[in-house]
């Protein structure tokens, strides 16, 4: 689990895995509920994942439903 840091330094999530396709799923929200981010977001790697936006509208635009392909992607990798 690797720390999510946004363009204005704050660390808004934490990676739960890499998904399927281009998608990186964040660990449980304080509401118990998933959420991905787009690859294409990622900057840079270091000991944090840093993305190329504010961590407001980070949250806004992260997606809360699970990519399509995911399940049988996690499931191919058990």
């Amino acid at each position: 689990h690797m720390p999510v840091v946004c363009s204005d330094g704050g660390q808004f999530a934490t990676v739960d895995h890499p998904d399927a396709g281009d998608t990186i799923k964040l660990t449980k929200d304080e509401q118990g509920q998933h959420h991905w981010i787009p690859m294409s977001w990622v900057t840079h790697v270091d000991e944090h994942v840093h993305v190329d936006r504010p961590g407001e509208q980070a949250m806004q635009q992260w997606s809360s439903e699970e990519p399509a392909g995911a399940e049988a992607a996690a499931m191919r990798s058990s």
